[in-house]
């Protein structure tokens, strides 16, 4: 099973040109360029194949399309819009819902139950072992500054730090590719923040 290239077409046209210049983060390039080539890593990674493999990638790429709508509790508009446009796709009911599941999950505290679940939930995480955790850090911190508050750069090192330190990735494949970056960027938190510095 494939996911259309039509649909794919869709979601990403809506991301791009209907959210507010302000989502910094929360954007087509996260869904585009971060989360869903890391779903399809680690679904490789972890033998998920099939319709699986359709079902999650689905998933990945409905999961921010509740942003289109309002900021905080995105998720269930994320879930509506799915299970609007997905039967035009030959999505069957039991899919539909599956998918939704699997996009509720992303809800913070994350608490998946499923292997699909965890995929879903490290790929969005994935950015948190990466190189490029700080420029999207940045991003974050902005993005939130316009839709939610404001936070201080020395609050903002101190709060990502407590974050990645309660953080855990569910997935083993997650664990052994990402954990030894974020050992990496939470002792470069641990340092800027002891410097007084700013992100």
């Amino acid at each position: 099973m494939r996911l259309s290239p039509k649909l794919k077409a869709i979601i990403f046209y809506e991301l791009s040109r209907r959210l507010s210049p302000q989502h910094l983060f929360h954007n087509v390039s996260h869904t585009r360029d971060d989360v869903l080539p890391a779903v399809e890593s680690l679904a490789q990674q972890t033998g998920v194949i099939g319709e699986d493999l359709w079902l999650l990638y689905t998933a990945a790429l409905f999961h921010d399309v509740g942003y289109l709508e309002r900021y905080e509790n995105n998720e269930p508009l994320a879930v509506a819009r799915a299970q609007e446009i997905l039967p035009a796709y030959n999505y069957k009911s039991g899919q539909i819902e599956i998918v939704s599941r699997i996009i509720m999950k992303t809800v913070m505290p994350q608490q998946p139950e499923t292997l699909l679940e965890q995929i879903m939930c490290d790929a969005d995480m994935d950015s948190l072992g990466r190189k490029d955790f700080w420029a999207l850090s940045k991003r974050l911190c902005k993005e939130l500054a316009f839709f939610r508050q404001r936070v201080e750069p020395r609050d903002w090192l101190r709060q990502q730090l407590v974050f990645l330190e309660s953080h855990n990735y569910f997935t083993q494949a997650a664990q052994q590719a990402r954990n030894p970056g974020k050992t990496e960027n939470i002792r470069r938190l641990r340092t800027m923040i002891a410097m007084n510095s700013n992100i």
